[in-house]
């Protein structure tokens, strides 16, 4: 049944490539720039309601169907265009997404391409000839014959100042593991919107505090002395961008510190790409432009969430040099569900965990498998799920009970260039599904100049840590018990009453207070106004055994802000970021928040949130869908070399059963233990349980190995 929500096979690929590269005329897009070619593949997922009345009336199961994204360059009005291609796994018919837009989607919007990288890296080299000995002179290391001595360059994205553009900020580095971390003082803003690559150019230039019109100025100036020059220290190997370990600990660490082990074999199961444990029941898919979604996820065969998926994550910088106060990340533009590497046993997941290969058709001529890219594990959380020690306040107890907390993770992670991203959905035995990401990798580095005090914090002698924001914004498709459901808020109010036992006095005390959310309008919680503590997503039709409404709540673990004012230019692409939540009618033309194309477009995004919640409809027992940012501000510190760390720069949400069960859900958890005394004096005690008493030792005899290719099989 799961199988409606599964990944494109390679299979399926591959077949889907060769019927339409007949149909269109089409050319590989790894060795073409700017024809028309295939840039992207994935599962085109059936209606909700066919999908539904498959799943649970036994109804004819949808039709397994490809959406692919085309770029026609080679045409007189280059362009991109999207089709639905099917049935799978032999297709035999294409037609175009039928989608409302203003405008068709525009050339200068698409993601970079491997090709256009490789132009741009040829291009540069010619146009910075002239900079050669001043590149040299400042760094050691250049463009031209350059060995082991070479220039990298990191492109900022959006590609200009207003939609058609593509001007690219490039923020030049020495190309040592790292990199991020070793800007030269050197950032070019690069033209490459032809798509004939011998007419892009350079059209300014920014060293060392400075701008320059162009290379030959620059240059004119340097050999007159009219600058301040840089020359930075020598590269050293054992570098402060690396690894390596470095300084020494109180205790040692060259020993193996605690395992997670499974003494008695795993307590959930995983077909294909379905996962079953304890209550729980749901399917997997990883998106190419967003990433993981969870599909149909059950409780004990009831339906809490038709789908919980990661939307977009954005990062908003700010700095003092073209390449700190440009750098606007819109992740899902470059491809933030494919660049899930292959996950090292022991570090990224547990050893014992399950791992699955992922395919991806993005960018590429073929397939792709990303060996072990995807894990599914039970952990043991090191706190109780419950426990009390029932006192006698007299030396004694009348009973002991605790029940051990494990919980099941489902995690992948995103490399955007130089960030990681751990993506976690975890699943307790309460009820209770955390939605987590952990932000790692490197920092975003600038640099230093004395004014980018402004905008963050030293790290190195020459090296900007520069502030950002990051938001995720997740999509939580609410079937509590049914498509048919209703969102209120409860906060607490004071209240003044007469003390009903002494007249005399007054009772101050809290109330709750219930306000109904009748539309989106009055739904859309924005950031910076008050946010009730309880947000309550209801069923009004179906109840618990004691008469309550089968509801589940949104808690957020988030201290996200905005990032821009509102409609502030670039601000539009991500309108979803003005509300810490957003609720809406499901609607099968507002599937996801955001798109891939609005990275490089957004002034005229071909997704605008807004639209979603500006005809203000009914959401009162109706199909509801809940938009979820989390996010936090980061200013990076010295701690941050070599590398960003995960703790306390993780943020989620969790969705937490409120009176959806008649009673907590965990008592059938056999992981309980109960002690009574069988004595007074306590000499002798009653233990039971219902797992083994006693359990060997496991630890992994296989020793670590990791392969990181993702090749086509």
């Amino acid at each position: 049944m799961a199988s409606v929500f599964s990944d494109l096979t390679s299979e399926e690929i591959t077949s889907v490539q060769s019927f339409l590269m007949e149909q269109l005329n089409l050319v590989p897009i790894r060795s073409h720039f700017g024809k028309n070619s295939i840039f992207m593949m994935e599962l085109n997922l059936p209606k909700k309601r066919n999908v539904l009345n498959f799943l649970d009336y036994n109804g004819s199961k949808p039709q397994r169907e490809a959406k692919v994204v085309i770029f026609f360059g080679d045409q007189v009005q280059p362009n991109i265009t999207e089709y639905i291609v099917g049935p799978l796994p032999h297709p035999y018919y294409y037609r175009p997404v039928n989608i409302k837009r203003n405008k068709p989607i525009s050339f200068e919007s698409r993601p970079m391409t491997y090709m256009e990288y490789e132009k741009i890296q040829e291009r540069l080299m010619e146009l910075t000839k002239e900079l050669n000995h001043i590149l040299l002179e400042t760094s050691g290391f250049s463009f031209y014959n350059c060995s082991s001595r070479c220039l990298s360059f990191t492109d900022i994205a959006p590609r200009g100042l207003n939609s058609g553009e593509r001007r690219s900020w490039l923020l030049l580095q020495r190309y040592i593991e790292g990199f991020f971390l070793h800007p030269i003082g050197v950032e070019l803003l690069f033209n490459h919107r032809s798509l004939n690559p011998k007419e892009w150019t350079i059209d300014k230039i920014w060293y060392n505090g400075q701008y320059y019109d162009s290379v030959k100025e620059l240059v004119r100036k340097y050999e007159k002395n009219e600058l301040t020059k840089i020359q930075l220290p020598d590269y050293i190997e054992d570098t402060y961008s690396s690894f390596m370990p470095r300084g020494q600990f109180k205790t040692k660490t060259d020993v193996h510190g605690p395992k997670i082990c499974e003494p008695q074999g795993k307590r959930y199961r995983v077909l294909g790409n379905y996962v079953e444990y304890t209550g729980w029941s749901f399917a997997y898919r990883v998106r190419p432009s967003a990433g993981l979604q969870i599909f149909d996820i059950q409780y004990n065969n009831e339906r809490i969430a038709y789908e919980v998926s990661i939307q977009e994550a954005i990062a908003f910088y700010s700095g003092n040099t073209p390449g700190g106060m440009q750098t606007k990340y819109i992740d899902s533009g470059w491809g933030m569900g494919t660049v899930h590497y292959e996950l090292a046993k022991g570090i990224d997941c547990p050893e014992g965990a399950t791992y699955q290969d992922l395919y991806n058709y993005y960018d590429s001529d073929k397939p792709l498998r990303y060996k072990n890219a995807l894990c599914i594990f039970e952990q043991p959380t090191g706190i109780p799920l419950r426990r009390h020690f029932d006192s006698t306040y007299n030396g004694g107890y009348s009973f002991y009970a605790g029940v051990e907390n494990h919980v099941l993770v489902v995690r992948t992670t995103s490399t955007v260039y130089n960030y990681d991203y751990i993506w976690d959905f975890l699943f307790y035995q309460n009820g209770v599904i955390e939605v987590k990401v952990s932000a790692t990798g490197y920092i975003h580095a600038t640099f230093f100049t004395p004014d980018g005090l402004h905008f963050g914090n030293k790290v190195y002698s020459h090296v900007l840590g520069n502030i950002h924001t990051h938001l995720i914004n997740y999509k939580a498709d609410l079937d509590i018990a049914g498509t048919e459901n209703s969102f209120e808020t409860i906060d607490l109010k004071y209240e003044n009453i007469t003390n009903p036992w002494s007249p005399d006095h007054f009772i101050v005390q809290s109330r709750m207070e219930h306000v109904p959310r009748s539309t989106e309008r009055e739904a859309a919680l924005k950031f910076g106004s008050h946010i009730p503590r309880y947000l309550m997503f209801q069923n009004p039709n179906k109840k618990n055994k004691w008469g309550h409404q089968k509801s589940y709540r949104i808690q957020y673990n988030s201290h996200a802000h905005s990032v821009l004012p509102r409609k502030w230019a670039e601000e539009n692409g991500v309108s979803w970021s003005r509300y810490s939540l957003a609720v809406t009618r499901y609607r099968e033309s507002e599937l996801a928040s955001s798109s891939m194309y609005i990275q490089n477009d957004p002034w005229n995004p071909t997704v605008y949130f807004e639209n979603f919640i500006r005809n203000n409809e009914d959401i009162v027992n109706k199909d509801l869908v809940a938009w979820v940012t989390v996010g936090f501000l980061h200013i990076p510190h010295s701690e941050d070399i070599p590398n960003t760390s995960t703790p306390g720069n993780a943020v989620g949400f969790f969705l937490r059963p409120f009176n959806f069960f008649d009673e907590d859900p965990s008592v059938a958890s056999r992981s309980t233990v109960i002690v009574r005394p069988t004595d007074k004096s306590f000499t002798k005690v009653n233990i039971q349980r219902w797992t083994p008493e006693v359990i060997g030792q496991c630890v992994s005899d296989k020793p670590f190995r990791y392969n990181g290719t993702y090749f086509s099989d």
